[in-house]
């Protein structure tokens, strides 16, 4: 079967990384549909996509999620369902329920849900033997040592884009744990804060991105700077990831959050089993290719040759909020530098509709007082231990 004969479903369509994996599957041949809870969204704008769909939120209603998932893919003839952000702890369940001509580009269920917990995650660190700071949940009895020894952070255990993240000196009076919401102590380990993004095979790393924020808004990036590889912290972190990827014999998107310390030695500090916005560095006709194509090899996956990116209005808005404040021209000068991640001369109307694709993001952040980063995925996310045994599933995707 030819690519142009071939479907391919994403499963996310409101995050500009959403959009760079519509346009690499679109330039490879292949026919794009996306579904998303929201009626309107960034990627239903672009040329590049044949259909979209709404459907009901996981946080909703999973079951019926997962259903109408599953019945778009039967109606599509959908050939591969790929995952990309969020909403991939809940699409790993379609597994069992897919036919043999479909791939799930996911891991099993048991192993996502196991390092997108932070406790479980840095069990799963000491298994591998690599580096990740002292963390215990609040309810276990290493939390009141860690909290004794030094600063530390307490943190939800299902949470992202930093909700929920509190900081502690030495000695502080822990929280009282709460068995409905359950939180980490981790020891604090100050340095620079670095991310990953990675594409796997099979437990081969094709390519790992290192970055660091340029301009946050609260604590998600919203532009950010590719760190060069010749760099040490970059060499140990690909090292590290390169370790953890083959212990897990891992295929998919993985992303890691890393602390470089004084020392120059890195800690894992969380997985994000799934794309990141590091993704935007990939260049666009290798992302595709890295997830269909089982010849690739690292020395095929390239980077884009802008080394700082950005999210226009988001920065934007950053920029104009310290227009009175000494940061204000060192963001001002990020801004110009930097190259939005959405724009695209061949497929303009995602970049020049966002104000109101994002309308959505825009009320749920006005309602909860809240960054978009924080509220953005707050219907597809996974932030409970709904499932505390899932099902036993042994199965690796094969594209």
């Amino acid at each position: 079967m030819s690519e142009s004969n071939k479907t391919v479903l994403i499963t996310l369509g409101r995050l500009p990384k959403c959009l760079d994996i519509a346009r690499s599957f679109h330039k490879l041949g292949w026919r794009v549909i996306v579904v998303e809870p929201f009626a309107w969204h960034l990627t239903r704008m672009s040329h590049v996509v044949a259909k979209t769909f709404q459907l009901t939120a996981p946080n909703t209603n999973r079951e019926k999620y997962l259903s109408e998932l599953t019945d778009i893919i039967q109606r599509e003839k959908v050939r591969l369902v790929v995952p990309v952000s969020e909403e991939i702890l809940h699409v790993s369940f379609l597994r069992d329920r897919l036919p043999d001509s479909v791939t799930l580009y996911a891991m099993p269920s048991a192993l996502l849900l196991r390092l997108h917990n932070k406790r479980t995650f840095i069990d799963v660190c000491r298994e591998i033997d690599v580096s990740a700071p002292e963390t215990a949940r609040l309810d276990e009895e290493g939390a009141s040592a860690i909290a004794a020894e030094g600063d530390f952070i307490t943190k939800p255990i299902f949470s992202c884009s930093g909700r929920g993240v509190t900081f502690h000196q030495r000695g502080d009076t822990l929280p009282t744990a709460d068995p409905a919401a359950p939180v980490i102590v981790q020891r604090w380990v100050k340095g620079n804060v670095l991310s990953t993004f990675s594409i796997a095979r099979s437990g081969d790393v094709l390519t790992t991105v290192v970055y660091r924020g340029a301009v946050m808004s609260g604590s998600v990036s919203v532009a950010f700077e590719r760190v060069a590889e010749t760099q040490a912290c970059n060499i140990a972190i690909r090292q590290w990831v390169d370790q953890f990827v083959k212990a897990l014999n891992f295929t998919g998107f993985i992303s890691f959050d890393f602390v470089e310390d004084t020392a120059g030695h890195v800690h894992a500090i969380e997985c994000n089993p799934r794309a990141t916005s590091g993704a935007h560095f990939v260049h666009v006709d290798d992302l595709a290719r890295a997830v269909v194509y089982p010849t690739m090899s690292p020395c095929d996956v390239h980077f884009r040759d802008e080394t700082l990116l950005q999210q226009f209005y988001p920065c934007l808005t950053e920029v104009q909020k310290a227009m009175f404040t000494s940061s204000f021209f060192p963001l001002l000068n990020r801004f110009i530098q930097a190259k939005d991640v959405t724009w695209s001369w061949r497929d303009p109307l995602p970049f020049w509709t966002m104000t109101f694709t994002a309308s959505q993001i825009i009320w749920l952040s006005i309602k909860h007082k809240a960054t978009f980063g924080e509220v953005a995925t707050l219907d597809v996310g996974w932030y409970k231990d709904t499932l505390t045994h899932p099902p036993h599933q042994n199965q690796s995707p094969h594209i």
